[in-house]
């Protein structure tokens, strides 16, 4: 759970340990895989998945547009990253749509 924490707080030093936690539990099984727990800029039906999984069915989000629009700018902040983890890319969305109390 702490190197999740750590990579998360690299974007956000003040992230919550509960949040991340929260995200972690909702990942459960997918961030045993290497590959499941990283997300993909460039492949679009793991955007998709992203799209459909996190924010409209996690989130609430009913917009597909604006979800494709908070996901490329996500995309965009952690374009330095090579890999880009799964916990910290849906925390920043889900910061994004300021619904981290939420989760």
């Amino acid at each position: 759970m702490s190197d999740y924490l750590a990579e998360v707080q690299r974007y956000d030093a003040s992230a919550d340990p509960e949040i991340v936690s929260k995200i972690v539990k909702h990942l459960g099984i997918a961030l045993r895989n290497r590959d499941s727990s990283l997300v993909s800029c460039s492949d679009t039906s793991e955007l998709d998945r992203v799209r459909k999984s996190w924010c409209i069915k996690k989130l609430g989000q009913t917009d597909e547009a604006k979800c494709d629009d908070v996901i490329a700018k996500v995309c965009e902040t952690m374009k330095g990253d090579r890999n880009k983890g799964r916990v910290t890319f849906y925390y920043l969305v889900a910061k994004h749509f300021g619904q981290l109390g939420d989760l």
